[in-house]
């Protein structure tokens, strides 16, 4: 009687584990191993799987520097900046400066941050359930990102899986 017990359990608490692989979160997340990379930072930087990756503080005001392109692969603006960011003086930065930037928890795209007649704040949210939006003036019609979260869940792993997927894109723009 205790076999079949035991055998019960056993099958029991195989089938809960196999009931509890959590689908909020991604499972083949790849880590980037490509180059290293040097990130401006505007705002507290973010914490991150990879040990190749260089962030460095910055302010708004550091952004009309012209030594700006050559010194950083890219530019994260993070959520508590958003909103300045946003303002008109910056779209022409962001459209001539020749370095990819990422705005990190918009809902609203990457339209406020290159239209000079709207603030931020007038602009509707985005539906695409987008975690960072990316946008690089490298040609005459500029490209954009999004950046979703797997099923639209906030955790840890899945943004860890947002900024792996961001260096890669820095990546192949830097090449």
């Amino acid at each position: 009687m205790n076999t079949k017990i035991i055998l019960f359990l056993f099958l029991a608490l195989s089938i809960l584990s196999a009931c509890n692989n959590d689908k909020d979160e991604v499972m083949d997340s790849q880590i980037y191993e490509g180059k290293r990379l040097t990130i401006g930072v505007i705002g507290k930087a973010p914490i991150v799987r990879e040990q190749n990756i260089v962030f460095k503080s910055i302010e708004l005001k550091d952004l009309s520097s012209e030594n700006l392109s050559p010194e950083y692969n890219a530019i994260f603006i993070m959520k508590e900046h958003l909103s300045k960011a946003a303002k008109a003086p910056y779209a022409k930065i962001y459209k001539n400066s020749g370095i990819p930037f990422f705005f990190i928890e918009t809902k609203k795209s990457y339209l406020p941050f290159v239209n000079e007649d709207m603030d931020y704040e007038d602009f509707p949210d985005s539906k695409s359930g987008d975690y960072a939006a990316g946008f690089y003036q490298g040609d005459d019609n500029g490209t954009y990102w999004g950046y979703g979260l797997y099923n639209n869940t906030v955790n840890d792993i899945n943004i860890l899986d947002v900024y792996s997927r961001i260096f890669n894109t820095i990546e192949n723009v830097d090449n």
